[in-house]
């Protein structure tokens, strides 16, 4: 046998070692060997050909359902890669014990090697989670308006880890996941229309019905602002020096911005016209 052993290292083969192979039980060793172990191999590397394809084969399964889903390609690629790795740790687990060895104590090093990774990489996971969470339950999307994590721009990319914001003078924020799980979310494009408030202030001996008049005849004139919910105009504050106009319109979501810029000039230029405001 150790004849065989020196061959198969290339080592230098002690003639006396030849005799060996005369021996009448030296066979019978070799033959014993092959037929206690031997068979046990060759069903240890079936257990492991066959058990990684199925692994593969669930693994495919898996992600072409979550595709279905419409789930993010950068989650089903990382969860796919997870599902395949714990698969194929007990493929391997399960064509080792096949060999006689002990798998209870490679169950626990791998157990072990798990938490150490789970501990060290702690806020990493916790944001994979709150990534997963974002792209799954969608508070928001690429594109997007939003106040997240004390932030506000719009959302240009969402990671696994984190997520980046454009401000609107053009700052690049990088927010962790679990900031903006951890806190409320604003999403200003998530509706299709939005409502517009101001409030426009006229002297206290204002005539209330001509201040009234420009304002709603303004808002009835512009296209963009829309008829259902109508308008609304009320007082929302009085004194001796002053009136306070409170205005509400409903536009589109894009249009916002817009809208209340060309309305504010066209107060000014109407109650400037009209003796209102000096």
């Amino acid at each position: 046998m150790n004849f065989l052993l020196q061959a198969q290292a290339n080592l230098p083969i002690d003639p006396a070692k030849v005799g060996e192979l005369a021996k009448p039980d030296f066979w019978d060793r070799v033959l014993k060997f092959v037929q206690v172990n031997g068979i046990n191999l060759i069903v240890a590397i079936l257990i492991f050909v066959i058990g990684k394809w199925i692994a593969k084969w669930i693994t495919n399964l898996l992600r072409k359902m979550m595709s279905k889903k419409s789930m993010d390609t950068t989650i089903v690629s990382f969860l796919g890669n997870i599902i395949y790795a714990v698969l194929l740790i007990f493929v391997i687990i399960a064509a080792i014990g096949k060999l006689g060895f002990q798998t209870t104590s490679l169950v626990a090093i791998f157990g072990a090697a798990g938490l150490a990774v789970g501990l060290a990489l702690q806020g990493s996971l916790s944001n994979f989670a709150a990534g997963v969470m974002l792209i799954l339950f969608k508070p928001f999307k690429l594109g997007e308006t939003v106040i997240a994590a004390g932030q506000t721009g719009t959302v240009s990319d969402i990671g696994i880890f984190h997520t980046t914001i454009v401000t609107s003078d053009n700052r690049k924020i990088i927010v962790p996941n679990t900031a903006i799980t951890g806190g409320p979310i604003t999403n200003f494009s998530a509706l299709p229309t939005r409502r517009l408030e101001l409030n426009v202030s006229v002297p206290g001996t204002t005539d209330l019905n001509r201040a009234r008049d420009i304002l709603l005849g303004l808002m009835n004139a512009d296209s963009r602002i829309l008829k259902s919910p109508a308008a609304g105009l009320a007082i929302a504050d009085a004194n001796a020096a002053e009136i306070k106009f409170g205005i509400t319109a409903h536009v589109n979501n894009a249009e916002l911005g817009a809208v209340q810029s060309d309305l504010l000039e066209k107060i000014k230029r109407a109650f400037t016209e009209a003796g209102i405001w000096v």
